[in-house]
């Protein structure tokens, strides 16, 4: 069989356009933060909230999951067994219903950039759990990353706590829980990524949780109370909801299939920063030394973990 040698021609517009995708699609991603804090000014909770997102999101993540459950070129597609369909059921609850709920009642109490930050350990989260689950070893170099991460959310955590109160370390409990939450999801998504593909598995997982987030307010508050919102929650949920959740999803697949995984996260570093800048031009957030130089404890921590990962790859 003769391997085809890449074009050099296409090479370079290929990695200019998957560049582009993976930064728009991080910024995207970092948005949510701001439009959920925006939206809590109008007197809407997290019940409420998280259900509008889910709700406008839903009949796009099942076009996903359809789409690709089809056949391609004459071939079906893998039949889901009942243990997939558990596998999906448990990644939709873990990954995207309990990790987006938490993370929304987290942001009511602390600011978009420290929300960032801490999500931004889920690489760190996923060392830990390798770790405990499955025994792996964690190399010197990606403990000293993980120490550098950690000091760089416990700087900015102190600052917010000193300005803004005891309130802080509640929101910031239900962030990390988040982000561990996610973090599990990640550590056993591997095998039904392999047998379903990425874009199936999150068009799947991510429609249950929908259905979870829908189903968690008729349970918990009245009907009504949908109908009583001021009308910017309904616009801003709306722009969570495409901008901030669909499109992003998308991009960053699109920039996978052109740079490759680790290229794509790489870029998403960038995620953090333009948090920073928006909850500065948009929400007023303060902007400190003690955030900028906890933000970038963050990223080089992630970054030293990474090449270590790359290292013991190799």
């Amino acid at each position: 069989m003769q391997v085809k040698t890449p074009d050099p021609a296409s090479a370079g517009p290929a990695l200019a356009t998957g560049l582009t995708l993976a930064v728009v699609g991080a910024i995207a991603f970092s948005a949510k933060a701001i439009i959920v804090k925006l939206a809590y000014r109008h007197g809407v909770d997290a019940i409420t909230l998280i259900m509008l997102r889910m709700l406008f999101a839903l009949p796009f993540f099942l076009a996903i999951a359809w789409w690709t459950s089809r056949p391609r070129r004459g071939v079906a597609p893998v039949a889901l067994t009942r243990a997939d369909k558990l596998g999906v059921l448990g990644l939709g609850i873990t990954g995207y219903y309990l990790a987006s709920f938490l993370d929304f009642a987290g942001l009511a109490y602390i600011s978009a950039s420290l929300e960032r930050l801490i999500l931004y350990l889920n690489p760190t989260l996923v060392l830990i759990l390798g770790r405990t689950l499955y025994g792996k070893s964690i190399s010197r170099n990606q403990m000293l990353g993980m120490a550098i991460s950690y000091g760089g959310v416990l700087l900015v955590f102190g600052h917010e706590v000193h300005l803004a109160g005891s309130d802080v370390a509640l929101g910031t409990l239900l962030v990390f829980l988040s982000a561990v939450s996610y973090a599990i999801y990640l550590s056993y998504s591997g095998e039904l990524v392999m047998r379903l593909g990425s874009l199936r598995l999150v068009g799947l997982a991510t429609s249950v949780a929908c259905v979870f987030c829908i189903l968690q307010f008729v349970v918990m508050r009245p009907v009504s109370v949908a109908f009583a919102l001021a009308p910017e929650v309904i616009w801003l949920s709306l722009l969570n909801a495409i901008g901030c959740t669909v499109i992003p999803v998308l991009l960053v697949m699109m920039a996978i299939e052109r740079i490759g995984s680790g290229l794509a996260s790489q870029v998403g570093m960038v995620g953090p920063m333009s948090t920073i800048t928006m909850g500065v031009l948009l929400l007023g957030e303060p902007f400190t030394l003690w955030v900028v130089a906890g933000t970038l404890l963050v990223l080089m921590g992630i970054f030293v973990c990474s090449r270590a990962k790359q290292t013991l790859a190799r």
